[in-house]
């Protein structure tokens, strides 16, 4: 049997193990933290609270079988479907995998856009700022995985004051509307967790990243730390908005969080939410850069296209499909197939992976 052959790379371009720490929280967290209240409480009411944990938990035991199949191959996904199903079959899951990153891109970009639009300015040029947008991309990822991967820390740590204003609305909370507990089924928490895990999904450039990290094996414990950061920031602003608002309002509010910074009265600020929004940037930057380079580095292993051109494909689909994502309606349509595919590869691939990835591995060492 061919001995498996861990491929790294060189050290000069690698990242410390804690990164990931960054890298996953950074991803996970974009304009999905803005409006997930209204889609988990339709379903878990006041206990959505109880959803966010259990999506919390899923993703933790994903993020363990994702290192369990890297940890066996010491290599990315994409090599690893190519040995374990050959170039033809493994190269169509490589390519649903890159389709996957490219829609994760597309509908945070053109999520933010639309509440820049709604909130901010509606006259806009959806075109100009897209186009600006993607230059900036283009700077980012073009400088390779280092480069990208600080963007994600100073994601992370620059912007972490705005999670301090949501302290403003504990003043006119009221904490008995988390009561009584377990006041819906088991099925529809179930329902609820589902729909708020959509907001965690792109996690999963960790399966591009495990080649750039430095004792890749010592990184496990960092994601599941970065998804415990992130699971205790939805939990605070969820059991904040459940107080603050009844199901009857948020019902009314596609972006609640935002909602949660008009009551926010200082000083030298009249509208909180423009500087809210503003600073938000920063966050989306990481997660489209992250997405945007997994989808062209798996690019250019399955298809072999240079990676500098393959960005400029990617970028040249993100922006003419950002053009034509117009509408409200458009945008909940390839958020709802994108969220499908994200949940079918993640809680049915991945473990139907890891399964296969043990059976065939060791089919092999006995044949040999």
């Amino acid at each position: 049997m061919r001995k498996l052959v861990s491929i790294l790379e060189p050290k000069q371009l690698q990242i410390s193990p804690f990164l990931i720490f960054f890298l996953v929280h950074s991803v996970q967290v974009g304009v999905g933290v803005l409006g997930f209240q209204r889609v988990v409480m339709k379903s878990a009411g006041n206990d959505a609270w109880i959803a966010v944990i259990l999506a919390g938990i899923a993703i933790h035991i994903t993020i363990w079988l994702m290192y369990a199949i890297m940890n066996r191959h010491k290599q990315d996904l994409v090599r690893i479907q190519n040995e374990l199903f050959g170039k033809w079959i493994g190269g169509f899951f490589n390519t649903i995998w890159i389709i996957y990153w490219l829609l994760v891109a597309i509908i945070v970009l053109r999520s933010y856009l639309e509440i820049v639009q709604v909130w901010v300015f509606p006259l806009i040029n959806i075109f100009v700022i897209t186009f600006i947008f993607i230059i900036l991309v283009y700077y980012c990822v073009s400088g390779g995985f280092r480069i990208v991967v600080g963007i994600c820390f100073l994601g992370v740590i620059i912007p972490f004051y705005i999670y301090l204003t949501f302290l403003y609305p504990i003043e006119y909370a009221n904490f008995r509307n988390l009561l009584p507990v377990f006041n819906h089924s088991g099925g529809e928490i179930i329902i609820a967790s589902r729909d708020v895990s959509l907001s965690y999904l792109g996690f999963s450039v960790i399966f591009m990243a495990y080649p750039y990290i430095k004792n890749p094996k010592k990184s496990q414990k960092w994601a599941h730390f970065g998804n415990l950061l992130t699971t205790c920031i939805y939990l605070f602003i969820i059991i904040i908005s459940i107080c603050y608002f009844n199901e009857k309002q948020i019902s009314h509010h596609i972006w609640a969080t935002l909602s949660l910074w008009q009551i926010i009265e200082m000083p030298i600020v009249e509208r909180f939410e423009y500087i809210g929004i503003t600073s938000w940037l920063l966050i989306i930057l990481p997660n489209i850069c992250l997405s945007i380079w997994a989808s062209t580095k798996a690019l250019h292993e399955v298809y072999h296209i240079r990676q500098k051109l393959g960005l400029l494909i990617i970028l040249f689909i993100l922006l003419i499909s950002t053009m034509l994502i117009n509408s409200r309606e458009h945008i909940d349509m390839v958020n709802k197939y994108m969220s499908y595919l994200g949940q079918a590869l993640l809680y049915i691939y991945v473990p139907l992976l890891c399964i296969l990835s043990f059976v065939i591995m060791k089919f092999r060492r006995k044949k040999s």
